[in-house]
């Protein structure tokens, strides 16, 4: 399993308020090589323990006591914008998916990930990569691209557009291919693939933050086929 070389490289704390599934996949962590420093039930309490840790990667189940894992992504990222948050949760829905990403995570698993589908989630999260059960990442190519024709939001500031190239790696980024699959088959290094994602990322993350994505949704624009 490839690794990346910078020393938080492998460190992770799990989140999730079921003891048995939490020790589970600290266990499976840990017997993958990993470093798992911190081990947490809720949100408040994996604020802390992320804050003492400084975790690589924060694999974290959405529906925890509060704060939530949307709430505590977004905290995790604002305090720490190298933490890379993984989310392994129960829910495929839609909305979930959405707001997962919108605050931040850069991974989104559902539960019945195998083992090795999750140690490998976890070592491409820590090295930059966006990672999604197969099928999922198609609905956040699809918010991507509504976004990119949208109109105007308030204030007359323009929704974030993307680049063809960017459309192109985000459709091979939903059928579940690594980032050096598209490279190959794009004929790209495995940097500019890496980056065309971070790209589109931080635009959806610079126009959530004013509220713009948010704005979209309300208005109906996410409605009808990607």
């Amino acid at each position: 399993m490839r690794r990346v070389t910078d020393e938080r490289a492998t460190t992770v704390m799990v989140v999730d308020d079921h003891p048995m599934w939490r020790e589970g996949v600290a266990r499976d962590l840990a017997e993958g090589g990993f470093a798992v420093v911190a081990t947490a039930a809720d949100g408040r309490e994996a604020l802390v323990r992320a804050a003492a840790t400084r975790p690589r990667v924060v694999v974290l189940d959405l529906h925890i006591p509060p704060p939530d894992g949307v709430a505590v992504t977004a905290r995790l990222v604002a305090e720490d914008p190298t933490v890379r948050v993984l989310v392994l949760s129960a829910s495929g829905e839609q909305v979930d998916v959405l707001e997962a990403v919108k605050a931040g995570a850069t991974g989104y698993l559902v539960k019945s990930a195998s083992r090795e589908e999750l140690l490998s989630a976890v070592a491409r999260v820590a090295g930059g990569e966006t990672v999604f059960t197969a099928g999922l990442a198609g609905l956040v190519l699809g918010e991507y691209r509504r976004l990119s024709t949208a109109p105007a939001g308030p204030g007359g500031s323009e929704a974030p557009r993307l680049t063809d190239r960017e459309t192109e790696v985000l459709r091979l980024v939903a059928t579940g291919l690594s980032y050096r699959q598209i490279a190959e088959r794009l004929v790209l290094s495995h940097r500019t693939v890496q980056n065309h994602v971070q790209n589109t990322l931080r635009k959806l993350q610079l126009h959530n933050r004013v509220q713009l994505v948010r704005y979209a949704i309300e208005q109906g624009l996410d409605d009808g086929p990607a």
